[in-house]
């Protein structure tokens, strides 16, 4: 008998739970149980929470353990172009016939009951990781810690918790401290957790959440620090400075986010060569990533386009910073937000950069913010702003007015992912 095709399969298991995200273990526990529980048969794992900064900070991670030989699992969403994307097994994105096997797998094992998608994919996940021999894995929390489904490891190598800040209130609570209070539910008994730079109110709360657990923190600005040095970067902790190239991700944030990667690093006992490969050689596509090639590229002409998926008040922060130290142009944005957003939270730092909004919808999303309702925040936010029909449009509109223009399409990680399939 064939097995379905992965598509076939993954629709599938978007109906086996009414809710998109309901956070709770019970349903995890139960699979992980009736597959064998993989979770116990994975290579040393590293697991890293936090609002901003998860992805790029696990590519860090991985470009230094594989510049060292180490063969690596790993896990994040959500994807841009293509499932597969979410699940990387000892270095290489996972096959058609593994993933559909897994997923087949998990489905069959599931027998019919409730779980929403993100917990039986990821149960297939940690199948696929624990059936092939690899060095370490990586895994990305999906949503908070405490209840996420990644949130099963009982004695993970070392945990990491990037940046927290405001984000899916609605699921984490209504202040920083009680988003830091979820976040920091990966901590674990007598291991190491490394933690980014932190408002207080979030640190305080990681603090007392490790003292309980008696895990030793590796903290910014306490045991390690990392900062611009002219046009590179300085990181320093007990074991010695580093001087390195800035990393190639771009935008100011990622020397943060390098920071916890390399204490990371050096924790688990790598070296330089180790941490100079994790700021060079990381790759992380929707992150202040230039378009140079495809249908929009040729689309726009001399204009610039960049693709940016980042979706909340700290990341339009970061974003607004970063596009301040770009060589000066004229800068359009071309926005699309889920309705669960804070949407006048992200775009107010933009207005100080950009020169004018195109709103979209973003096509295939159920809760996509309407174009005009996008269009009404940016004016509110003091940016000039049109509706447009789709991201093409829009950049047909800007090279139109201004043909040398920056055009960065931005607003959520799923309107990334449909520019990244349309433009091929």
């Amino acid at each position: 008998m064939t097995t379905a095709s992965s598509d076939v399969i993954l629709e599938r298991m978007m109906a086996l739970h009414p809710k998109v995200i309901d956070l709770t273990l019970d349903r995890v526990w139960r699979l992980l149980n009736a597959l064998g529980n993989p979770q116990n048969d994975l290579p040393p794992v590293i697991h890293i929470a936090g609002t901003n900064g998860k992805g790029s900070t696990q590519a860090m991670i991985r470009a230094g353990l594989e510049a060292e030989g180490c063969r690596v699992h790993a896990y994040t969403s959500p994807h841009l172009a293509r499932f597969h994307e979410r699940i990387r097994v000892a270095g290489q994105l996972i096959a058609e016939p593994e993933l559909s096997a897994v997923l087949d797998e998990c489905y069959s094992a599931n027998g019919g009951e409730d779980i929403t998608y993100f917990e039986i994919t990821t149960c297939a996940a940690l199948l696929a990781f624990a059936r092939t021999p690899a060095d370490y894995t990586l895994l990305e929390v999906g949503l908070g810690g405490r209840l996420d489904a990644t949130n099963v490891i009982d004695r993970p190598a070392v945990t990491v918790i990037t940046p927290v800040s405001m984000d899916h209130e609605q699921f984490l609570g209504d202040t920083v401290g009680k988003i830091a209070f979820e976040k920091a539910g990966i901590i674990k008994k007598r291991v190491a957790c490394v933690v980014s730079q932190q408002s207080p109110e979030a640190m305080d709360v990681i603090e007392e959440v490790a003292g309980r657990a008696q895990a030793p923190l590796l903290a910014y600005g306490q045991q390690w620090h990392v900062g611009p040095e002219r046009d590179r970067m300085c990181y320093q902790d007990d074991s010695g400075l580093l001087d390195l190239p800035r990393p190639n991700l771009p935008g100011a944030h990622q020397i943060m986010n390098a920071g916890a990667a390399l204490a990371a690093l050096r924790y688990l006992g790598f070296g330089a060569m180790a941490c100079e490969a994790a700021v060079t050689n990381a790759y992380w596509p929707a992150r202040m990533q230039r378009l140079l090639s495809g249908p929009l590229v040729e689309a726009a002409g001399s204009a610039e386009i960049w693709l940016d998926g980042g979706h909340n008040p700290a990341a339009g922060a970061a974003l607004a910073e970063h596009l301040r130290s770009l060589p000066k142009r004229p800068t359009f944005m071309i926005c699309g937000m889920l309705n669960t957003k804070d949407t006048g939270g992200y775009l107010r730092p933009m207005a100080t950069v950009a020169d004018g909004l195109y709103a979209v919808s973003i096509p295939g999303e159920k809760a996509t913010l309407s174009a005009a309702a996008t269009a009404a925040a940016a004016q509110a936010a003091g940016l000039p702003s049109h509706e447009a029909q789709s991201v093409g449009a829009a950049v047909n509109a800007i090279v139109t007015k201004v043909p040398h223009a920056r055009i960065l399409i931005c607003g959520s990680l799923y309107l990334a992912g449909a520019v990244l399939r349309e433009n091929g």
